[in-house]
């Protein structure tokens, strides 16, 4: 019964995780070269585990797929996953394509292998030294790889600190894979057990999920909202602000250097700004800060941000360009934090969804 759960469990999680290969490769709101090699990463992954359930050596096909280290494959195209996302100059670099030597010399030698009836190998002790060659080899290359690669996003100088963020979560957890995937070997030729190996067969499937749910969606936006930050900053040059007028009540300084702030450095999109942020920067107290903006706006301080992240927001969703960007991307970078926060202050200001606004703005 146990079996049966497992196999159910395996099977319904690896077709999911087909469908997402599917849907990074070929929606065109995943559709990227990076999300191509992700794809492909995550397809061998897949079909490993599934090897792993019904491995039989008398079957030829499916013996010579198992022992072909397409796990040489994975690191590859893991690691130019993690280039592509960086930008780094080495994908100019020719040795690139020597990554895939260690995979294509293992499918030779598998082919070599089974030619049996004309090199009588297949159950020599020259086939058993290159089975464990490869094992031990196809660890190392995967760790060197994928640590690498870590290596390399973290020094990475292309990337916003969220995009660094979530390729580091990744990679971190390809390297739990790895892992279980070493401890299950060594379950499996000391203590002939397989609860580890089951919970290794599993974890590509955890993998898929939370790369959709979490990963590849918010990593998305966070690409769609560098590519507005982007854009809007090329178009500041020569760009004319209109001066507020300042009531003379109030402290005309602070409230200067306040509209500075929001308007030229445009301090709102930072979606962690706090009302102590702000009195720091102004060099006067929360308390003062907030009778000020009262006094001048009659708001409060998070209603005074958010006022300018609305009309930010209704600037980006007026304008034509950014019609191919998702609502919640410019969200982000207008400085909400969230979704829920974006439509909710949205909604309050002008009594409509972003959504709604931006089919008004097409249709007007």
């Amino acid at each position: 019964m146990n079996e049966t759960i497992l196999s159910f469990v395996i099977i319904t999680s690896g077709v999911l995780g087909y469908f997402l290969c599917l849907a990074l490769a070929t929606t065109s709101f995943y559709k990227s070269r990076a999300n191509n090699y992700l794809s492909i990463s995550l397809f061998l992954l897949i079909s490993l585990s599934f090897l792993g359930s019904w491995y039989d050596k008398k079957n030829i096909v499916l013996d010579f797929l198992s022992l072909s280290m397409s796990e040489y494959l994975v690191a590859a195209t893991l690691f130019i996953y993690f280039l592509i996302q960086i930008e780094h100059t080495y994908l100019k670099e020719k040795w690139c394509k020597w990554l895939y030597a260690p995979f294509i010399i293992s499918v030779i030698i598998e082919i070599i292998l089974h030619s049996d009836a004309i090199f009588h190998l297949y159950d020599s002790d020259f086939a058993v030294f290159v089975d464990y060659t490869k094992l031990f080899t196809v660890f190392g290359y995967n760790f060197f790889l994928i640590f690498w690669g870590r290596y390399l996003v973290k020094k990475s100088t292309t990337i916003s600190k969220e995009k660094k963020r979530w390729l580091l979560r990744l990679n971190f957890f390809i390297i739990c894979i790895i892992v279980s995937w070493f401890l299950s070997i060594i379950e499996i030729s000391i203590y002939e057990s397989e609860y580890n190996a089951h919970f290794l067969k599993i974890l590509p499937s955890l993998l898929s999920w939370w790369i959709l749910y979490y990963g590849v969606f918010k990593l998305q936006l966070i690409v769609q909202k560098d590519e507005i930050h982007q854009y809007l900053a090329s178009k500041k040059t020569g760009n004319t602000k209109t001066k507020r007028k300042i009531n003379k009540a109030t402290v005309s300084k602070i409230i200067t250097q306040l509209y500075v702030l929001m308007e030229e450095e445009e301090l709102f999109k930072d979606p962690f700004l706090s009302r102590s942020d702000l009195a720091i920067r102004l060099e006067t107290n929360e308390s003062y800060l907030s009778q000020i903006i009262n006094q001048e706006n009659n708001k409060s301080v998070v209603q005074f941000v958010n006022e300018y992240r609305v009309k930010a927001a209704q600037n980006i969703l007026h304008n034509p360009a950014f019609n191919k960007y998702s609502v919640e991307a410019i969200g982000m970078e207008v400085g909400f934090k969230s979704k829920s926060a974006f439509y909710k202050t949205f909604n309050s200001s002008l009594g409509m969804s972003p959504g709604a606004f931006r089919k008004l703005k097409k249709t007007s």
